[in-house]
């Protein structure tokens, strides 16, 4: 045997609802939560099929849903969790708070695949679509910083041949090379010999 349908189709309503159904419908919730929804039709004083009213009250008439357009934010986060999950949009409501699944899946199919799509990427795959100028110019964007990001050649990093003689201390000069008192480093001291001060004689002055 199959499942026995909520409610008997010759009973109840299938338009549109009436404010005076909303507010039977709201009070019942507030008084009693909303329980079976099977049997909350009745027990509410409503002629409608128990499926309308969970769906009445979860998509327009809950205290907590969140009215007006959807935010960049909100935007942004139902595409990445699109990219993770694919079209579970219950899952995706769960993450958006006052937001409802049927809601999302329709602002998904009229707004957001535009959007994408405007930015070159599938709404399906969350890739590249073939031959888009984002792509074309996110590989030059890698390449620039690949660029940028080169390490300089020695002959940028030497120091002048100026500099270099002018780190040759005093002693140095006066021919005192290796003594303690020379602060000169060795490398430094066979990069300039043609540079070196002769020492003093003997009873120069110098």
């Amino acid at each position: 045997m199959g499942r026995s349908p909520c409610c008997e189709k010759a009973h109840t309503n299938r338009g549109a609802w009436t404010k005076e159904e909303d507010q039977l419908l709201i009070a019942y919730i507030k008084a009693h939560g909303e329980g079976c929804w099977r049997s909350l039709p009745k027990a509410a004083g409503l002629q409608r099929c128990g499926k309308s009213c969970r769906l009445r009250w979860i998509n327009y008439l809950r205290p907590d849903l969140k009215r007006g357009n959807f935010t960049g934010e909100e935007d942004e986060l139902i595409i990445k969790l699109h990219r993770m999950i694919g079209n579970k949009w219950s899952v995706i409501a769960g993450r958006l708070p006052g937001r409802t699944d049927n809601e999302i899946k329709n602002y998904w199919n009229t707004h957001i695949k535009r959007k994408l799509i405007a930015r070159g990427i599938d709404p399906k795959t969350h890739l590249p679509i073939d031959g888009c100028s984002d792509h074309s110019a996110l590989s030059s964007d890698r390449q620039t910083v690949s660029v940028a990001a080169a390490p300089q050649s020695e002959e940028t990093l030497q120091p002048s041949v100026e500099n270099r003689l002018q780190t040759i201390c005093f002693c140095y000069r006066l021919g005192f090379q290796g003594s303690e008192a020379c602060s000169c480093h060795k490398s430094y001291a066979k990069s300039f010999v043609s540079f070196q001060y002769p020492p003093l004689e003997e009873g120069q002055q110098a």
